[in-house]
């Protein structure tokens, strides 16, 4: 397979492709553990073989079964492309339409060996954040997405392409669901047999919605949590000298060390697997590695000194880091860790998102195939011990929060000591981000936003960064003084963006902001392309995990506290109504974050292309996309919400959303439920 058109031709069938097998020169994921019965394998073969015609079966056959034996699912890596995929610049692919051949971009960004965490498997990130369930799926929408017209739609079920159907012109080009599984369905169990058997898939958030732009997004949040958690914590956003500690450098994670030296702290990342580590040293994203944590904690000891900014990375288990700051406390006195984090993949934690400590890797990968129920035990009894070292120096004056990763909810299922005394159902011992740090800033409209610059031009992403920047400062002199600090902290992002050398895959970019930000954004940079600034179509885009784009009770409404937390009404209905409202694609899925039947949560593409249509599009499909989670965290009781929304009802007309009266003596309702 060597180019653009021969990718986009369907199905190579005549004659197969050699099968190559899997590429030992990348990583790849876990061997799953789905535990079919002899039945429900003859069933996920049959499903497989159904992309191929009836002369072709007998020679696929004893390959997807030897597959679904050994990993645990069907990849089919006989039809994994030879060529490398990456985003290519939108005019080379053939396409009938831009809107399609924008999709397609992302679509092959998302499995950039650069970028994709498990490339050969089609997991984007989060260890199991699959674009598509196999390869010919894959090929499929490649090939419907070059033959699509402005009058079709493509309909995607869990990664199966259902076909192109008719619709309008101001449809979306694509609908995305992945695992819209009945709730009483929706275990982790269960999921385990039904991907393997190939009918549902767990897309995590921006992976199974081709919408995942490399480690840059998290780098940003994750920035901006630290520097917002020194202002709650440490009463001060000057983090020289300043530890914070966590772990995880795979997908997601990866992206913690450079968020750390660019908050202007000590960051120290413990990481397992010496592959992750090796990509983001060389990425420049890692400072330093060791797998010595005598030599860790002189390192951190210097660097506290000079308050020099620093990303340690440490090649060994989390567990063993904790408890090693806890020795040297108890043994010096002398605290060394001020802010702490976890961002393994608990989400998926006995399928390689979480390594047990009493198990070097190789070990844990194979007890995790050969014996799940050890595997579970052990890493229920690691998080034991990462709690109790985690609880003993937060008792001595450090700062620990839930990263959304379900760390917190996973210890409490395994029994260690996290419980909140007196607290509701979606409160630990220790908070989630969302509830002491982000949660108040989505109150304020402000999420993740970005954009993808289709010309794959770095000049054309500078261009942009310049647009962002100066829309925002105009707009900052405008605003309140608690808003006004969001826009500084995301201007002085952007304007330093390009030094940081953030790009991995795609020319994109993001940033933090509001309402009138982001419509305001749009629509210069759809005037510039108009202008001829800008040399290509823009996709904008943003991640599921913002103001309106989530329900998740341990992670984005963990600070709704109204009762509705478990509910999903927000996402299903963002999804709807960005749909309607202009979107060139979008997507809802179960799962993202803290993991399968945990969340809904739902996002878009819209490409701009400097027309007024595309304009208009931009401005009514953002209005709505913010507004709509900035409404129901009013509804909940959320102050910051109802000021948000009461303003934005003043600069719209057309906006009416109903308001709450909140009860102001709490002794009427001791009388009433007394009597």
């Amino acid at each position: 397979m060597s180019n653009l058109k021969e990718l986009c031709s369907g199905l190579p069938l005549d004659p197969l492709p050699f099968n190559h097998g899997r590429d030992p020169n990348v990583p790849h994921a876990p061997v799953r553990t789905p535990n079919l019965s002899p039945g429900e394998e003859r069933l996920a073969l049959r499903n497989a073989l159904r992309y191929f015609p009836p002369h072709l079966h007998a020679t696929l056959a004893p390959e997807f079964a030897q597959e679904l034996r050994q990993y645990g699912h069907i990849y089919m890596y006989r039809f994994c492309p030879t060529m490398t995929m990456r985003a290519f610049p939108i005019d080379q692919y053939p396409c009938r339409t831009r809107h399609a051949a924008s999709i397609m971009l992302m679509i092959l960004n998302n499995l950039d060996h650069a970028v994709a965490q498990f490339p050969q498997e089609l997991v984007t990130y989060g260890g199991n954040g699959q674009v598509f369930s196999n390869w010919a799926q894959f090929r499929l929408v490649m090939h419907y997405l070059s033959i699509m017209t402005e009058q079709q739609t493509l309909v995607m079920y869990s990664g199966h392409p259902l076909g192109l159907f008719p619709s309008l012109a101001s449809s979306p080009r694509c609908v995305i669901t992945n695992g819209m599984v009945i709730p009483n369905y929706s275990s982790r169990d269960q999921y385990e047999k039904m991907f393997a058997i190939g009918v549902t898939m767990y897309g995590q958030m921006t992976a199974g919605s081709y919408c995942y732009i490399g480690p840059q997004g998290i780098v940003h949040g994750t920035m901006l949590t630290v520097l917002n958690a020194g202002r709650r914590y440490l009463g001060s956003s000057d983090l020289r000298g300043r530890v914070f500690v966590t772990s995880g450098l795979g997908g997601m994670s990866g992206a913690q060390a450079k968020a750390a030296v660019i908050a202007g702290c000590i960051g120290v990342i413990a990481e397992v697997d010496e592959a992750p580590l090796k990509k983001r040293h060389e990425q420049g994203w890692l400072m330093e590695v060791s797998d010595d944590l005598d030599h860790c904690m002189q390192r951190i000891r210097k660097a506290r000194s000079s308050k020099t900014a620093l990303s340690l990375g440490y090649h060994g288990n989390v567990v063993d880091l904790w408890q090693r700051f806890l020795q040297e406390y108890e043994r010096t006195g002398e605290l060394l860790v001020d802010l702490g984090s976890d961002q393994t993949s608990l989400h998926n934690p006995f399928s390689g998102g979480y390594y047990p400590v009493q198990l070097s890797l190789r070990q844990a990968n194979q007890l995790m195939s050969t014996d799940p129920p050890r595997f579970k035990a052990l890493v229920q009894e690691s998080l034991h011990q990462q709690v109790a070292a985690i609880n003993k120096l937060s008792d001595a004056g450090m700062f620990f929060w839930d990263y959304g990763n379900a760390f917190l909810l996973e210890a409490q299922r395994a029994g260690a000591d996290v419980q909140k005394h007196g607290g509701g159902a979606t409160e630990f011992r220790y908070p989630s981000y969302v509830q002491h740090i982000m949660g108040d800033i989505f109150s304020l409209g402000f999420g993740p936003f970005r954009w993808v610059c289709t010309s794959c031009d770095p000049a054309d992403l500078a261009l942009t960064d310049d647009i962002a920047a100066t829309v925002l400062e105009d707009i900052s002199v405008t605003v309140t003084e608690r808003v006004r600090q969001q826009y500084m902290d995301n201007i002085r992002w952007i304007r330093e963006a390009g030094k940081h050398k953030l790009v991995v895959g795609s020319q994109a970019r993001i940033l933090y902001s509001d309402q009138i930000g982001r419509v305001s954004i749009a629509l210069a940079i759809n005037q510039a392309i108009a202008d001829g600034r800008v040399s290509a179509p823009v996709v904008i885009s943003r991640d599921h995990h913002d103001v309106s784009g989530t329900d998740s009770p341990f992670r984005e409404t963990s600070n709704v506290y109204d009762g509705s937390a478990f509910c999903a009404d927000m996402a299903v209905q963002n999804f709807v109504g960005d749909a309607f409202r202009g979107a060139t694609w979008v997507a809802l899925h179960n799962g993202g974050g803290v993991g399968w039947g945990e969340v809904t949560n739902g996002g878009f593409g819209l490409v701009l292309d400097g027309s007024e249509e595309a304009g208009r599009r931009a401005e009514l499909m953002l209005n709505w996309d913010v507004s709509n989670g900035v409404a129901r965290r009013c509804w909940s009781g959320n102050s910051f919400a109802s000021e948000t929304i009461q303003r934005t009802m003043e600069d719209q007309r057309q906006l009416r959303v109903t308001m709450p009266f909140p009860v102001q003596d709490e002794q009427v309702l001791d009388r009433a439920l007394q009597g």
